[in-house]
């Protein structure tokens, strides 16, 4: 066997070595590639901090993900699920996945009917990412893995909202029924893309289980085009839709600036969770007589409560989401406390706390002292949410 002996490693066009050998047999590498490269959150599914299952339009199982479809006659189940051992995702590290079961379409395939997913993106988070997104010698790799309980082609866009809105359409090609299959999708900058600095949504993610001839038509696959309700993607194959019970599951989802794909960047659970909490956090009780936050008592029967936010969001939210019922809820002041009549009201919020607002029945708490949220029940839980 031969042996290469080199002081360094460069390309042609290059002025300064991509690795460079030192005489003690160690090296150093030029690695460009960001640590956190991947523009999507959450790709892996590992967190789900609504639930694990839900029959719902909009945000409910795992995050990020939002769950969008219409016109369907029974709505499809969207669940994080385990992925199975022995599987390729499996054996490369994946153990969530997010999977959609279809509903009885008894009517068809309508041309207003659609199932899909998507994430949305900051528009900084672009902006700042390194991709020169106006130049079509500069790319970005979209890759996932996918499994479908029926064989056909599927369709999904990339849709880039500032400025002029972009789409850029793509397919799986024929996936084998039951076997998870690995897409990558090499896209390039164009020169009609814009991306402002703030934190909008700047590009959506878009993939459709199926969408109806309302919204597709004569698209050119794999090419930016100015976008067009009527013409999302080419018209959908409908079997899988007109499949009672059919499958299809979705994980490893990875964006990142450059032409290749590179190995997904698996993150820690606590590192994906703290991602996922710039746009929704929720505080759930485990114990009765849990202190939730400090407040006080604006006057009898009333108190203002502040929850500080275990991260800054993306934005105030600017509503609370709430679960059981207002005698789960009490206001304390150390021995004595007051059941709640209602379940806790949004006042106010920053991007760093949230203040809510109580009514209690008895009026045994002065006004103006220092109070407590206290849980009188276990289980119920306070949500913020600033989704895109």
């Amino acid at each position: 066997m031969s042996t290469l002996k080199v002081d360094g490693i460069r390309s042609n066009s290059a002025t300064s070595d991509a690795i460079t050998l030192a005489s003690d047999g160690t090296c150093t590498a030029n690695i460009t590639n960001r640590s956190n490269r991947n523009l999507i959150i959450n790709g892996a599914m590992q967190v789900a901090q609504r639930g694990t299952s839900s029959t719902s339009n909009g945000y409910h199982t795992v995050d990020r993900w939002l769950n969008d479809f219409g016109g369907v006659d029974e709505t499809a189940t969207q669940a994080q699920v385990d992925v199975a051992s022995g599987t390729t995702p499996y054996t490369l590290g994946f153990r969530k996945s997010l999977k959609w079961t279809n509903g009885n379409q008894t009517s068809g395939a309508g041309a207003g009917d659609y199932i899909g997913f998507s994430q949305k993106i900051e528009a900084q988070d672009i902006a700042n990412s390194g991709w020169n997104y106006t130049s079509a010698s500069s790319y970005v790799t979209l890759s996932f893995w996918i499994k479908s309980s029926v064989a056909q082609n599927f369709y999904g866009y990339l849709h880039a909202q500032d400025g002029t809105a972009q789409n850029y359409p793509f397919e799986t090609g024929s996936l084998s029924a039951d076997t998870w299959t690995k897409i990558t999708k090499v896209i390039p900058g164009n020169s009609n893309l814009t991306f402002d600095n703030d934190n909008g949504v700047g590009l959506q993610l878009q993939l459709w289980a199926f969408i109806g001839t309302t919204y597709t038509g004569t698209v050119t696959l794999n090419q930016w085009a100015a976008f067009a309700s009527g013409t999302r993607t080419p018209n959908n194959t409908s079997t899988w839709y007109t499949t009672n019970d059919a499958t299809l599951e979705i994980t490893g989802v990875q964006l990142e600036v450059g032409s290749f794909s590179s190995d997904f960047q698996f993150k820690s659970f606590a590192e994906e969770l703290a991602l996922c909490q710039r746009y929704y956090q929720r505080l759930t009780c485990v114990e009765a007589g849990q202190r939730y936050a400090m407040g006080h008592q604006t006057h009898s029967g009333t108190a203002q409560i502040l929850i500080p936010l275990v991260t800054t969001m993306r934005t105030r939210p600017t509503a609370l989401e709430t679960s059981g019922t207002a005698t789960d809820y009490a206001v304390a002041r150390t021995s004595t406390w007051e059941v709640c009549n209602a379940v806790p009201t949004f006042y106010i919020a920053n991007p760093e706390s949230v203040t809510i607002q109580t009514t209690q029945t008895q009026a045994s708490l002065s006004t103006g002292i220092a109070v407590q949220l206290r849980a009188n029940a276990t289980g119920f839980f306070l949500g913020f949410s600033a989704e895109l």
